[in-house]
């Protein structure tokens, strides 16, 4: 017997409350929370309790905020449209008063640093001069006072940020590309003049990371793959480049890592397995981290912690249901319920994420979920296969709105951890490498052939859907492998390899090399990247295809849609293209998410035959 249907506005909707920390003298409680249907941040004493938004977004909604160490300013990031040319915005709590403190046109800004020995300044980086690099700029808060301190000489990362900062918002050191483009370098600043303690290769370039420098401001924490298989937790020196390993594993790089918020030093780390484990470094939080775990099922995610580590604020994620965010006392051990992400979701059955793996036909262990409809019998389903995008990240166990939509709807959805995820180590990552639309792909039809194998999936009911790389792989599902899927579903996904490279922001610059090495040179090698485009074969699209673009997308421009459109307009191929002309790479407004999800949703019933949402 089927379940009753979940209504899309509670999977794809606004939360209720989500994001809670503490604040850092631990006297305040912050969230986001709608008003009028967007997104703000709202602020309430210790126990949330009389809360009221301190924010009025009327439009994209707040989706990321953090407080400044004075616990009188709140501070977020908000962009226009989807452009990802982020503002920063302070809020003066005592006041009330909203202040852009980068008020750019054409800039993106990127928090660097905030300090609890100065806690009314903070750090952020600016492509102001040059989009390429961020320059490195102090910020007053009380003032809103912006000052350049430290221009870029060529300095940029895997992620983003380049610039590493002590807790006297000195910069201590930063990364660079390698002189080929192909790896990091991780420098330290002596006088006016930088020196190389470590160079991380091609192979480590995305598995390893910098975290924090130490309170003291004599040691790094970051994550390397150096010499191992899989990122560890480390502790450099930066006067000698010494290193010494704090926690790993053989085969799992390191997925969560607590530092402690004055000596930095770490806690608590974590292995994103087929579930996050923990293992706590710190003898003097294991006892309440065990009775962080004791208050309820679920996996363990600590969000926020005041600055002298007496209160944390811990969230309690499940997979079939809301997750529950709690205050949790270090000095009693109690635990006050904050709030329920999605509560109203309790009241429905939903579908267990569970983990699978299979050999892939090279003989690659390849890692995923499974989610099945409650209530149906495990036999011959019509079925999702549900790509994640990046590529260079994974899927994880937990509660994911679309998972339980296609399972709630009638479907099996299938998420798999190809070859070119992360997670498993820099040799899984790297197995990615110059295979797209090839031996990854290659990955996701064999992940179909094992569910159709174990008599789980139908093999003639299976559509292929994602976003951004997901979308890539939905588009190379409707043209490389066509007879295996009945339809196809892509979200932001590129459809011309070269000219997605060709388009990328200009302040990609490091993450632009590895994407040469790692999918194609675009000036060398042409037509490799026609032969793994699915433009390329546009014109043998058999299966209906749902298109859905935003306007605005940086990563990922209205033109990747827009040419494989024009090819199925002119070959009369069944297909339907949604252009969102306020969104980005991906969509922010819920209204948007309901308007695709809704379409999305009578389109697989179409072609699948599950059910839908009158």
């Amino acid at each position: 017997m089927s379940v009753e249907l979940v209504p899309r506005h509670l999977l794809f909707g606004n939360p209720d409350k989500t994001m809670g920390t503490v604040s850092p003298d631990g006297s305040r409680i912050a969230f986001l929370a709608p008003v009028d249907g967007v997104l703000n941040v709202w602020v309430g004493d210790a126990s949330g309790a009389n809360a009221a938004p301190v924010t009025d977004d009327r439009d994209r909604g707040i989706r990321s905020y953090f407080w400044a160490h004075d616990s009188r300013h709140l501070l977020y990031v908000q962009d226009q449209g989807g452009d990802e040319n982020w503002r920063l915005y302070s809020v003066n709590l005592p006041t009330g008063t909203v202040t852009d403190l980068t008020p750019f046109d054409g800039v993106r800004a990127q928090p660097i640093a905030l300090s609890q020995r100065r806690p009314t300044e903070m750090l952020v980086g600016l492509n102001r001069g040059d989009p390429t690099y961020h320059d490195v700029y102090h910020v007053d808060l009380e003032s809103g006072r912006l000052e350049l301190v430290r221009s870029n000489p060529g300095f940029a990362g895997p992620s983003e940020n380049a610039w590493i900062a002590d807790e006297d918002l000195e910069i201590r050191a930063a990364v660079r590309p390698t002189s080929d483009g192909s790896g990091y370098e991780l420098c330290v600043l002596e006088g006016e003049g930088w020196r190389v303690i470590q160079t991380f290769d091609y192979e480590d370039a995305l598995t390893s990371s910098t975290l924090a420098v130490s309170g003291d401001g004599t040691r790094l924490y970051m994550l390397s793959s150096k010499g191992v298989n899989a990122g560890r937790l480390v502790r450099l020196d930066l006067a000698t480049g010494a290193e010494e390993v704090i926690a790993e594993d053989p085969n799992y790089d390191v997925g969560d890592v607590v530092l402690h918020p004055k000596t930095r030093h770490p806690q608590i780390v974590g292995f994103v397995r087929d579930r996050l484990e923990h293992v706590v470094l710190d003898p003097d939080v294991a006892e309440d981290f065990a009775a962080v775990q004791a208050i309820g099922p679920g996996e363990v995610h600590i969000q926020s912690a005041d600055d002298e580590d007496r209160r944390w604020v811990v969230s309690l994620v499940i997979d079939n249901g809301p997750a529950r965010t709690y205050l949790f006392d270090r000095g009693d051990k109690s635990a006050t319920l904050l709030f329920e992400d999605r509560p109203d979701l309790i009241n429905y059955e939903l579908a267990a994420m569970e983990p699978f793996s299979f050999q892939a036909r090279d003989g690659l262990t390849i890692h995923g979920y499974l989610s099945f409809p409650p209530g149906v019998e495990r036999d011959n389903l019509p079925t999702v296969l549900n790509v994640h995008g990046g590529p260079w990240a994974r899927d994880v166990w937990g509660f994911d709105p679309e998972p339980q939509w296609l399972a709630n709807r009638g479907y099996l959805c299938v998420q798999v951890n190809f070859r070119g995820s992360t997670g498993y180590g820099k040799d899984f990552t790297n197995a990615g490498d110059r295979e797209w639309g090839a031996k990854m792909h290659d990955d996701l039809i064999d992940a179909v052939d094992w569910v159709v194998g174990e008599g789980y999936a139908n093999r003639d009911k299976v559509c292929i859907y994602g976003g951004s790389y997901g979308g890539y792989a939905a588009l190379v599902g409707a043209t490389f492998t066509p007879a295996v899927f009945s339809c196809a579903i892509d979200i932001v996904g590129p459809s011309n390899l070269k000219t997605l490279l060709e388009s990328v922001p200009p302040y990609w610059v490091a993450m632009l090399e590895q994407f040469k090495r790692r999918v194609g040179n675009p000036a060398t090698e042409e037509e490799f990247l026609w032969s793994r485009s699915p433009l390329s074969r546009a014109g043998d699209i058999q299966v209906p295809l749902l298109i859905a673009q935003g306007a605005n997308d940086p990563r990922v421009k209205q033109a990747e849609s827009e040419q494989i459109v024009a090819v199925l307009k002119g070959k009369g191929i069944d297909h339907t293209y949604m252009l969102f002309p306020d969104e980005g790479h991906g969509f922010a407004k819920p209204e948007n998410r309901l308007k695709f999800y809704a379409a999305a949703e009578a389109f697989l019933a179409e072609h699948l035959g599950g059910r839908a949402e009158p």
